[in-house]
Parts: C-alpha cells; sequence; structure tokens
C-alpha cells in the first residue's frame, strides 16, 4: 500500500513541540542523565563492582551513588560526572552543538 504524505498534516519536529511545552531542556537534561546511569549501571555489572565498592571509587555514599544511577534525578554536578568517566575508563565530553 503506497500512502503520499500531505504536507499540510505534517507537524514540526519533537523536539519543536517540546521547545513549545516548554520541556525541551528538562527532556534533555533526563535524555543526558538516563545514558550515564546505564554505562555506570553496565560497568558495575560488567565488572562485577558493588554498590558498595562502586561508592568507595566514586568517594561518595551509597545514597550518592543511588543519587547518580537514578536515571530520573537530572541533579548531577560536573565534578561527579567526571569521577563516573575516569573510574569506569572513560573521558567526559560535553559540547554546545547547533
Amino acid at each position: 500500500m503506497n500512502v503520499e504524505m500531505n504536507p499540510q498534516y505534517l507537524g514540526s519536529d519533537f523536539d519543536d513541540f517540546l521547545k513549545e511545552e516548554g520541556m525541551f531542556e528538562h527532556c534533555q537534561a533526563v535524555a543526558v542523565k538516563r545514558v550515564l546511569a546505564y554505562q555506570l549501571q553496565s560497568f558495575m555489572k560488567e565488572n562485577r563492582v558493588s554498590k558498595t565498592e562502586m561508592a568507595n571509587r566514586l568517594k561518595t555514599s551509597r545514597m550518592g551513588l543511588h543519587r547518580l544511577l537514578d536515571a530520573d534525578s537530572t541533579s548531577i554536578t560536573l565534578d561527579s560526572m567526571v569521577k563516573v568517566a575516569g573510574v569506569v575508563g572513560r573521558r567526559l565530553s560535553i559540547s554546545l552543538d547547533a
């Protein structure tokens, strides 16, 4: 079945929608934090590192680690992100893209 798209009914992209709703920046922050949390969890699982051990490596409490692993909590400092990257053997890269 061949369906033609009528340009009259094409909306803006999803980023534009989020901007119009005032949610773009928050959604970006959540997405970045989810990736960071996922990568940290993956590292811990692959290397069999317990939460207590990871907290020690990051020089934080288990509660601090819990906040880092909480994908929906976007409150994270640049220092914490750099620490996480160093502990998992990665380099943190941040850029302002157009």
